[in-house]
């Protein structure tokens, strides 16, 4: 049987740590509730070998199938379905990996695991989040209702993800078109008026003398260019992979004019929902915090969550070390201080993110509005600028002809 380490509190205030070894965790959970115990966290001890090999092999499900498949399940329990028999029902409706994955999932609960221990077992279709909101539903009875909670907070998050990129990829695709069409232009077509400049003679124009300058450096050092943007990629792509590259990375990310504004709103706005939603399906505070840290996507947010973590842990509060983090603004920490002295965190933390959401789609509006002309404009000016360099030569000899 697995070993889960508790931390709690008696009606004292009083806080004690000790370890179990029990059936599951919703056992344990239910055993120090029995106890009068306010649950601060309860987390299983790793075990050593294998844990790192259950994703090799798992197939990745995609968002808009899970969330048919949590409020199918959903319904089903609402219904009275048992959940062997409605996984089985679920599993005959879908096709490929997640098939696979809900099959065996059925032969798990079949065997005596908890729906949340199953799920467990199958990192790459369902996160953390999703298992430990699960375990939450099974502790409290409420399975059906947060099943439905967390269909809801996966379309919200695949939304606001969704938006997020849709702003991106246009200027990023324009971007592209613009840097291929000027190496088409650099390499093939000005070396053609190149040699029409030679058979003509005469003293070029600056403009037309530096771009073929560049055509000819660019053709004869391609390899070596082409080498060399592949190794910049490849050495940015391993330094970011680092613990200290992936913090500066994220670092920069925020500060970038305009696009680190979106960002942050993004950042504060899946940290509220996600802390919302765990928070009122009853996973205790400190399994929550790390979750929403885990799952945050920014090394710099996971660390400031980290931090509101352990200062909860020291009896604290979370307000505090979130505002030293500089990420959340003051109107969200103070919300999240007067939720934690009311009582009333979820509440607050469902406000910030129903502010910040709404927040996003605005800045996601102007931040397209504003990058479309400008895209526009620095391709006019580039390819522009090539075309009037490559023609200057052309107008001088039609001026000096007309003469």
């Amino acid at each position: 049987m697995p070993t889960f380490a508790y931390v709690v509190k008696d009606k004292t205030g009083k806080t004690h740590t000790g370890t179990l070894e029990t059936a599951s965790r919703s056992a344990l959970i239910e055993q120090l509730w029995k106890q009068d115990f306010i649950i601060i966290s309860v987390d299983e001890r790793q075990r050593t070998g294998g844990g790192s090999l259950l994703k090799v092999g798992q197939p990745r499900v995609r968002t808009e199938h899970l969330v048919v498949f949590t409020r199918q399940l959903a319904t089903m329990v609402d219904s009275g379905i048992p959940i062997v028999s409605a996984l089985e029902v679920l599993g005959d409706q879908v096709e490929g990996g997640f098939q696979q994955t809900l099959r065996k999932l059925r032969d798990d609960v079949e065997a005596g695991s908890s729906l949340s221990e199953a799920a467990g077992r199958h990192p790459r279709a369902f996160s953390e989040f999703f298992v430990n909101m699960i375990r939450a539903g099974e502790s409290s009875g409420r399975l059906d209702e947060i099943l439905d909670r967390v269909a809801s907070y996966i379309e919200k998050a695949d939304a606001l993800q969704r938006k997020v990129k849709a702003s991106l990829f246009y200027p990023a695709f324009v971007s592209l078109l613009a840097f291929a069409i000027t190496a088409f232009l650099v390499v093939f077509v000005v070396p053609k008026f190149k040699e029409i400049f030679t058979a003509l003679g005469g003293q070029l124009p600056f403009a037309t003398q530096l771009l073929l300058s560049v055509s000819d450096a660019t053709r004869k050092y391609f390899v070596l260019e082409v080498a060399g943007l592949f190794a910049a990629a490849t050495l940015f792509r391993v330094y970011i992979s680092t613990a200290a590259g992936r913090v500066w990375f994220d670092q920069m990310t925020l500060r970038v004019p305009v696009i680190g504004k979106l960002l942050q709103k993004v950042v504060i706005a899946r940290f509220s929902r996600t802390l919302a939603t765990l928070v009122k399906s009853g996973v205790p505070i400190l399994s929550s915090l790390e979750i929403v840290a885990k799952t945050s996507g920014n090394k710099v947010v996971e660390r400031a969550v980290m931090a509101a973590r352990s200062s909860i842990k020291e009896g604290e509060n979370i307000a505090d070390p979130l505002a030293h983090s500089k990420i959340f603004p003051s109107m969200v920490t103070r919300m999240i201080g007067v939720g934690e002295k009311t009582g009333e965190l979820e509440k607050m933390l469902s406000k910030i993110a129903d502010f910040y959401e709404n927040e996003v789609d605005a800045a996601v509006t102007a931040l397209t509005s504003l990058i479309e002309p400008l895209v526009i404009a620095v391709l006019g000016v580039v390819i522009g600028g090539i075309v009037i360099a490559l023609f200057l030569p052309v107008f001088k000899i039609s001026t000096l002809v007309s003469r």
